[in-house]
């Protein structure tokens, strides 16, 4: 079992400076942290009554950071913690300059980045962007075999629905022989196909872990159907919330249940220390704490 630290609403910590945030990624990083991830919007509309997994848990005038940007500057701070996202709304951003991103990103991190992608939820992202929201998951397929293409051949030809490529060179390619790519997608029947072609891990929204059981269940089972081995295979869930009756939250409780998530094939927990921590002086306790628990 691994451990990430999610990076959501820590510039509260620090009157709105989220690039203080870097120094507390530092500490992570020191006490071995296995990865940091944020969470990406370009834009908001404001009809976010249509999130589909319960009450949006944010107000429109939240700071959503650019994740390459943000974990470009944590990989100048730092040195071992693996980069990632939870997830990068990657049909947003064009094929090729998702692959010049990407593979900058992991020259310049020494090969730590392990992205997670996504469609998104929001029809109007989309729209701002000029982007078919309808075509997402076709967009995001293509992203992945342009990108997997670009960073192992040249020159590339490519033909599909969303992008056209003929005899199109690109460099520099990744310090990783294979650049992992997770998916943050429901776990349908086609995207269990999707992920058994694609993805190299999975970030569901998903907490139970018989819910969790099942669907790794049917993903191993779109591997096996493609004759792809499953070993390796990486799967991070946001470790939900425990608070006391007094409404204070509890970091022993909430470690608690990672026995059961490991049990059901979870290979990394994500826990936010903005719901644990009071601020940047707690972080090395709560590490401490934390990492204890996932790694005992």
């Amino acid at each position: 079992m691994r451990l990430s630290i999610g990076l959501y609403g820590l510039q509260n910590w620090f009157g709105g400076d989220f690039s203080s945030v870097v120094d507390v990624i530092r500490i992570a990083d020191r006490k071995g942290a296995d990865q940091v991830s944020l969470t990406d919007h370009v834009v908001m509309g404001e009809q976010v009554d249509r999130y589909p997994y319960g009450d949006f848990p944010a107000p429109l005038d939240t700071p959503w950071y650019e994740p390459i940007t943000v974990l470009a500057a944590i990989a100048g701070a730092t040195e071992r913690i693996r980069l990632s996202t939870g997830i990068l709304i990657s049909p947003l951003r064009p094929a090729v300059l998702l692959a010049k991103q990407l593979a900058t990103l992991d020259v310049m991190s020494r090969g730590r980045v392990e992205i997670g992608i996504g469609t998104g939820w929001q029809r109007e992202e989309y729209e701002a962007a000029g982007i078919d929201f309808d075509k997402r998951y076709r967009i995001m397929d293509e992203q992945v075999r342009v990108c997997r293409a670009l960073w192992s051949d040249a020159p590339v030809s490519f033909q599909g629905e969303t992008v056209q490529l003929e005899r199109i060179h690109q460099w520099p390619r990744p310090v990783q022989p294979r650049l992992p790519i997770w998916m943050g997608v429901a776990p349908t029947p086609r995207n269990c196909q999707r992920m058994a072609e694609l993805a190299d891990g999975w970030i569901p929204m998903l907490q139970n872990p018989k819910a969790l059981t099942t669907a790794l269940t049917d993903i191993r089972a779109a591997f096996d159907a493609r004759g792809r081995d499953f070993t390796g295979f990486q799967s991070r869930v946001v470790l939900p919330n425990v608070f006391r009756a007094d409404g204070t939250p509890d970091l022993t409780a909430a470690l608690a249940q990672i026995p059961a998530l490991k049990a059901a094939g979870i290979t990394m927990v994500e826990i936010l220390p903005l719901v644990y921590c009071r601020g940047p002086e707690d972080m090395e306790g709560f590490l401490d704490q934390a990492l204890a628990t996932v790694k005992g």
